[in-house]
């Protein structure tokens, strides 16, 4: 009778401590991606954003890559799923989300460029706002009143953080416009995963294999147009070694963010990595005006706390709604 239940005790705690492990590398990795990403497009004096977002798939693919090659070499040792990039029929099928997948990240970084890390979350805090928009314009869901009263909280907090920050030196209106532009991408995108995924067996990881590929391609003339080549290519650093190093810390941090993501989504659940995700998000401002050594006003940071209840209500109310769908389904079947 003791043993197994001490052993049932020890199972339940590696959970805990697996999770735990989890959680904490997800907001490690998540917020020095943010400060090594910012670092990256303001501190370099390298006026190439998209080049930079362009290396850091670029890097992203490279992994995914070798990955691939040593799972076939070495599956005892190595497991992902096996596709091709280069299958034409694949390629047409996913192009579309990559297109979506390149402007999500783009203007993510073009929005951290011009923008304060201290800002950057209520900057682009109108995702689920969007997500609640497109929903019911392109797939036809209908959202309650309650989370849409979540919405307009975060569009007040949204509101009031522009205001707020537009009275400082460090506003940016054509960051904060990439922002708008980054939540609506992200929306579109999460929406459009949805279909895509059916295309490549439900695998997460072989759709980011072939994200990050494409991308890397479509960003090619994007660098071209912005006249970015004659830049990078007059930088004075670009045939230092250290110049590579970081930019090649910034890849492997975009790896890592979405694999730690994944994984975070799935030893918890959606819900959880959404609270997760809002709870370091609060975190990494702090830390942000803390390491720039930046002086908020009281609205200003009630602006974060509007914005920061509006997004936990929000993914409270969807969880008390599926819960309850749940239940009638379950009802139904006994009936």
């Amino acid at each position: 009778m003791y043993q197994p239940l001490q052993t049932e005790k020890e199972n339940l705690l590696s959970k805990y401590l697996r999770i735990l492990t989890v959680v904490a590398a997800y907001w490690t990795i998540s917020i020095l991606t943010v400060f090594v990403n910012k670092a990256l497009l303001s501190g370099l004096n390298l006026d190439a954003p998209l080049f930079v977002t362009w290396f850091q798939v670029l890097v992203s693919s490279s992994i995914c890559f070798v990955m691939s090659s040593l799972s076939k070499r070495y599956p005892r040792f190595v497991t992902v799923p096996s596709g091709n990039p280069l299958d034409k029929e694949t390629f047409l099928k996913v192009i579309p989300l990559s297109i979506l997948f390149t402007a999500m990240i783009a203007t993510n970084n073009l929005c951290l460029k011009y923008v304060g890390v201290a800002f950057y979350y209520v900057g682009r805090s109108l995702t689920t706002v969007f997500n609640v928009i497109l929903t019911y314009l392109l797939l036809g869901q209908k959202t309650s009143g309650q989370a849409v009263g979540c919405c307009l909280l975060i569009v007040a907090g949204f509101w009031i953080g522009v205001d707020q920050e537009s009275l400082t030196d460090s506003f940016s209106l054509i960051g904060t416009i990439f922002g708008v532009l980054g939540s609506l991408s992200l929306s579109l995108y999460s929406i459009y995963t949805k279909r895509t995924l059916q295309h490549v067996n439900q695998e997460v990881w072989l759709l980011s294999y072939y994200n990050n590929v494409y991308s890397a391609i479509i960003f090619i003339p994007l660098m071209l147009i912005n006249g970015e080549l004659s830049v990078v290519l007059n930088y004075k650093n670009l045939g230092e070694p250290w110049f590579w190093g970081v930019m090649t810390v910034g890849g492997f941090c975009g790896f890592a963010i979405g694999y730690v993501t994944a994984l975070q989504i799935k030893v918890t659940s959606p819900l959880t990595h959404n609270i997760s995700g809002t709870a370091k998000a609060c975190a990494q401002t702090v830390i942000a005006t803390s390491w720039y050594n930046e002086a908020k006003s009281l609205l200003w940071w009630t602006s974060n706390v509007v914005v920061l209840v509006g997004s936990a209500l929000y993914t409270r109310v969807k969880q008390l709604e599926m819960d309850q769908r749940h239940r009638e389904q379950m009802n139904n079947q006994k009936v």
